[in-house]
Order: structure tokens, then C-alpha cells, then sequence
């Protein structure tokens, strides 16, 4: 056993090594890739012959680890909140088959929406499954609940959520380790018709899973991962979910606060906690990270009328992270001292790197348009998403993984032409082949640019399954060959772009443009990792 400082990504990834981890499965989504990349480093992991590579998607990727589960391995898959969504139909699905090998879905949210689009709860989803979820508070607890997830997974037979955000995923705490496991051996399911959703099997797997709830909650109340702590404050008792208990415990200590505590760091809500602390109290305060959950459940729980506060009735606000200011002034004492960010300090936009490759495909793109009226073209989700910006302004969508082509074909089925659909080389193979198939069985008009620099770059450069086979691909999904056109976007190549893109554009048809040049970034990464040997004297 060990001591370590470590990230709250970095301490599940360890934690899983640990535990006796097989296989991992993700797709790079802040704050969540660090999980992958950790274990992609590891000296041990390596060692341990552990499956570490990165998944076309997230459904990909919860789909593989369901796989290695019914193998009998221990695995673990891991997203952002958004991600969740493109993986919610294997998700909700291994509820029901259950599982073989532990299976661990890690789910990182990003409340106050730092690098995401929208600020979702993935407890929900959670509760919608009616799986175990787990919410550690800190990086030993995120650490300890991964084998605690992974026992409880293969006790209980069913896949269980880890849920985290990103101040726990980027934030540093030391993490003692626990001893470490042996890998699971290869064993397949002693009942081989488990895995088959046939109405038949399902309906009775399904009878399974609502049996099996009694037990969860029996967990969540016995296990000891949620805690009632004592207070002689009784006028109001709190309810800290997760993250959200170190705002409190930081406003305890510097005011000297004593009120009754449940600690929440497993769901289903441990109702019998909270029954034991609203009977000694006047009224509740609930402190969660994301939605409000808890809040909501406990509205229709009290026989008798309760005053509860939280983020529905205005004590706390409706969006946003929480920090030790806000549930400051959530329990009405003075705002300690905490620092803020200087007003003096101006808030800077994100740009393209100097040299990026999108830069020069959208200066291109916006000559090539000159002759249109605007609002033709439609993003997605990567670096180039900072398209939208000055002094740009060259795209007006960005809603989803692969969404530029699926709306892009939408708005041309309505009658605009031409449109463009601006997409990268990663976002293709994650979620845009599909809407492509769907442009050419219908040969509607459009022009897709695929903005290749080789890597996902957004997330820190991690390899794309799209490397090198774009073209392939294209051409495999039926776009005819002479409307599958590569250029290289440099300041040299301008007039040239120019013209290759407004070509297409009077095509009607399906063409797609490949702009093909490394990430600026990755590129001099490679460069400085190139081993130059010495030259000998002669």
C-alpha cells in the first residue's frame, strides 16, 4: 500500500488497477479523460496486459465493457454527463441483462457547464435504471468507492454508476491505497441466455431488477458510505450530497457551525437517515451538486408538511456549481473569507492555436461563401467550434457529436442551398458516418468538410480512430469518389481551397472536403518526443 497525491481522475484509475481491473472503455470528454489516460501511462497496467484503448464512442465503449463483463472481467467505463446520453441504450439495457464481471460506469458532470453544453445530472439517469449510484466527496472516498463499486457490482449482479464533477475530477488530494487484487479469471455467465433481451427473457430480467431494489437501498442504508453525523444546532439539519459536503464543512469550520448531517455518498437516497435527522429538526437544507434530485424525492416524502430548502425554492441558485460563498449565504451566516477572482482580471476567449489547421479552413470557407446570404453552416463539437467566434463567425450550430451533418441535411431537405456541414476528424468517427449514409441514400445537397488534424484535440490530442481512413470511409458509405476531394489548409493553398469549396458547393449532390494537416499541438509534441542520436566523432 501506498501514498499518493493524486487527482480525483487519477485516484479511480489507480483504485481500478487496483481492484483488479481487466479492461477500460471510454471516449476523451472533459472532465472525464484523465481516467483513461492515466491508466494508458501506467507502468502496471501495461504489466497486467490491461485493455486500455480508446473507444469509437461511448456507446462503443459501454458496449466492449458489457462484453468483457460477460466474460466474467472486471471493467469499467468512463464518459462525461453528455456522453451518457450517446451511451444510454446499452446503459439502460445492462440493468436489465445484469451483469457477470463488475462492471463500473463512470460518469463525469460538469455543473456551471466549464466545457459542456448543458449541465445535466447524471444521477438521473441513475435512478432512471434503477442501478446503485455512488458520489464520492473527496479523492480518498472516489478512490475507496471504485472497489466498494466494484464489490457491490458483482454482489448485486448489476452494473454500478460512479458519478463525479469536474472539481473533483481536477482537483489534487492525497489518497492512501489498499491492497491489490488479481485480476478476474475468464468465466462466462452460468446462464448463457442472460444477455439476450427477447421480450420473453426481458420481462422476467426486468421482474429481476425491481426485486433487487429492496437490496440496493438496504446497501445504501447499512454499508456505511452514508452517514448521519450528530449536531446540537437542531434548527435546521443539512444534507450534503457528494462534493457539495466540503462546502459545508468549509463554512463549519470557519463559523463554527454544529448542525445535524446526512452524508450522501450512495443512492437510492437513504430515506431512513434522513427520516432520523428531519425528526430532530425544524427544517432541511439539501446541498447537491447538479439538479435537484434529492430536493424533488423528499417534496412528496413527509407525511406531515416540511420546510425544505435547496435549489427549487431560491436558497440555493437554480444553475451553476456550488462553492463555500453560496451555501454561506444558503445558511445565512457571513461569507467567510474566501478569495474570489479580482474584478481587475478580464475574462479571455478562447482562440485557435497560432497555425491551427481549422483557422485556415474557415477563412477559406468564409471567402468561398461571400456570394450567399449568411447562416449556412453548421458545426459541431471540437476546436473548431471556436469557428463561432471573432473574427471568424463562420458557423451558426453546435449541438451535439455528429449533429452538423444530421442538421445540415435537415435544413437542405426545407430547401436551403446550399449548406455546409463542418465536422473533425474524431466527432466523424464518433457519431457523423451515420448522417452521412443518411445524405447519400437520399443524394441531398450538401458540402461536408471534415476538418482533419489527425487527433481529439479539444480533450489534449488522444489518438482518432479516423487517422488515415477518412477518405476510405467516404467513399466505403457511397459518396462517389470524384466528390471526395483532400486539401491542405495553409495560407499557401488559400485560392486553391477557395475554389475546390465553392465547386462543391454548386454541386447537387453529396461531396465531401477533406482538410487534412496534423493539430499544431500534437505535431510539436511528436517533434520534441523524437529522439535525435548523437553524432559521433568520426
Amino acid at each position: 500500500m501506498q501514498k499518493y497525491l493524486f487527482l480525483g481522475d487519477e485516484a479511480i484509475a489507480q483504485a481500478a488497477i487496483d481492484a483488479g481491473l481487466s479492461g477500460i472503455y471510454a471516449y476523451p470528454g472533459t472532465p472525464s479523460t484523465e481516467i483513461m489516460e492515466y491508466v494508458q501511462s501506467s507502468g502496471e497496467a501495461a504489466e497486467k496486459s490491461i485493455h486500455r484503448q480508446w473507444s469509437a464512442n461511448e456507446k462503443t465503449a459501454m458496449e466492449s465493457a458489457l462484453g468483457m463483463s460477460y466474460a466474467g472481467k472486471r471493467t469499467m467505463v468512463c464518459m462525461k454527463h453528455v456522453g451518457l446520453n450517446v451511451a444510454a441504450d446499452p446503459f439502460m439495457n445492462s440493468a436489465i441483462t445484469g451483469i457477470n464481471g463488475g462492471l463500473l460506469v463512470v460518469v463525469a458532470d460538469d455543473p456551471s457547464m466549464h466545457s459542456s453544453q448543458n449541465e445535466q445530472d447524471s444521477r438521473y439517469y441513475g435512478k432512471f435504471a434503477m442501478i446503485p449510484v455512488l458520489e464520492p466527496s473527496n479523492q480518498q472516498e472516489a478512490y475507496d468507492l471504485v472497489h466498494y463499486g466494484f464489490d457491490l457490482s458483482e454482489k448485486h449482479k448489476v452494473p454500478v454508476m460512479l458519478r463525479i464533477t469536474t472539481r473533483l475530477s481536477h482537483s489534487r488530494s492525497g489518497v492512501q491505497s489498499r491492497e491489490k487484487k488479481n485480476q478476474n479469471i475468464l468465466n462466462l455467465p452460468s446462464d448463457l441466455k442472460q444477455f439476450i433481451l427477447l421480450p420473453a427473457i426481458a420481462r422476467v430480467r426486468y421482474k429481476g431488477l425491481l426485486n433487487s431494489q429492496s437490496a440496493f437501498i438496504e446497501s445504501s442504508e447499512k454499508d456505511g458510505n452514508n452517514l448521519f453525523i450528530p449536531g446540537s444546532n437542531r434548527k435546521l439539519g443539512i444534507i450534503a450530497c457528494g462534493l457539495a459536503y466540503n462546502y459545508y464543512l468549509e463554512n463549519k469550520i470557519a463559523s463554527d457551525l454544529n448542525y445535524p448531517v446526512v452524508k450522501i455518498n450512495q443512492y437510492p437516497i437513504p430515506f431512513e437517515l434522513i427520516q432520523k435527522i428531519a425528526s430532530t429538526t425544524d427544517e432541511l437544507l439539501i446541498l447537491e451538486e447538479g439538479y435537484p434530485l434529492v430536493e424533488e424525492s423528499l417534496r412528496g416524502f413527509f407525511d406531515q408538511p416540511y420546510t425544505i430548502h435547496g435549489r427549487l425554492d431560491g436558497f440555493l441558485p437554480r444553475d451553476g456549481e456550488l462553492n463555500p460563498n453560496i451555501v454561506a449565504t444558503a445558511l445565512k451566516i457571513a461569507q467567510p473569507d474566501f478569495p474570489n477572482v479580482p474584478g481587475i482580471v478580464a475574462s479571455r476567449p478562447p482562440a485557435f492555436c497560432k497555425g491551427c489547421s481549422h483557422a485556415d479552413v474557415y477563412t477559406s470557407l468564409n471567402q468561398a461563401l461571400d456570394l450567399y446570404s449568411k447562416g449556412r453552416v453548421f458545426s459541431d463539437i471540437g476546436c473548431y467550434t471556436l469557428g463561432a467566434l471573432a473574427p471568424f463567425d463562420s458557423i451558426n450550430s453546435c449541438v451535439d457529436m455528429g449533429a452538423s451533418i444530421t442538421m445540415a441535411k435537415g435544413a437542405s431537405d426545407a430547401g436551403l442551398s446550399p449548406v455546409v456541414a463542418v465536422i473533425g476528424d474524431s466527432t466523424f468517427t464518433h457519431s457523423g458516418m451515420t448522417g452521412l449514409l443518411d445524405c447519400v441514400v437520399e443524394s441531398t445537397p450538401i458540402t461536408i468538410i471534415i476538418s482533419d488534424n489527425s487527433t481529439t484535440g479539444m480533450t489534449g490530442g488522444q489518438k482518432s480512430s479516423a487517422t488515415g481512413r477518412i477518405g476510405e470511409i467516404c467513399k466505403g458509405i457511397g459518396v462517389l469518389p470524384e466528390h471526395i476531394v483532400s486539401v491542405i489548409p495553409l495560407k499557401k493553398n488559400h485560392e486553391e481551397m477557395v475554389k475546390v469549396i465553392k465547386n462543391e458547393l454548386e454541386y447537387n449532390g453529396v461531396s465531401v472536403i477533406i482538410a487534412e494537416r496534423e493539430c499544431i499541438q500534437t505535431a510539436a509534441r511528436r517533434h520534441r518526443e523524437i529522439k535525435v542520436e548523437p553524432v559521433k566523432n568520426k
